[in-house]
């Protein structure tokens, strides 16, 4: 194929805009959840000193994720091979499983944090959870329809 019509890459573009969707959904819990609402802390079983650190550790992989994207996303941009729909499909994947990692290995399996700490948590449990899956749900109708794009163009 010329130069001067790149061929688009589904799979990168899908795998850049990963990690930027962990880093932004990472983002919004260690903000809204950890510092604004103050509702728990990434590690709570033990000092708030310690609390904060662990907040710390995150905020900087939620940094170092973003910044891979970020460089992944660019270099594909740059190249003329980012697939616009597959990115979105990696973003929302990427948001999605973190929030489900995060409520079902984290909350539950782990049990570093619960998302709240009240009496009934079932309807925070049931909120979290269920917005991570309509995340991953839209992420895979994007992905859906980038695949069947491609499908369409090859005349498939």
């Amino acid at each position: 194929m010329s130069s001067a019509h790149p061929t688009k890459d589904l799979r990168r573009s899908m795998l850049a805009a990963l990690p930027l969707g962990i880093g932004v959904m990472a983002a919004i819990d260690e903000i809204v959840f950890h510092q604004i609402l103050a509702w728990h802390h990434f590690f709570d079983w033990s000092t708030p000193m310690f609390g904060l650190f662990s907040d710390g550790l995150l905020h900087s992989a939620e940094l170092i994720l973003f910044v891979l994207g970020f460089f992944m996303f660019n270099e594909l941009r740059t190249r003329g091979a980012l697939d616009k729909t597959s990115a979105k499909a990696g973003f929302f994947l990427g948001m999605g499983g973190f929030q489900l990692f995060d409520g079902i290995i984290d909350h539950k399996v782990l049990r570093l944090h619960q998302i709240r700490y009240v009496d009934n948590i079932l309807p925070y449990d049931l909120v979290w959870n269920g917005f991570g899956l309509l995340l991953l749900l839209i992420g895979f109708f994007f992905l859906r329809r980038s695949r069947a794009t491609v499908r369409y163009v090859a005349g498939k």
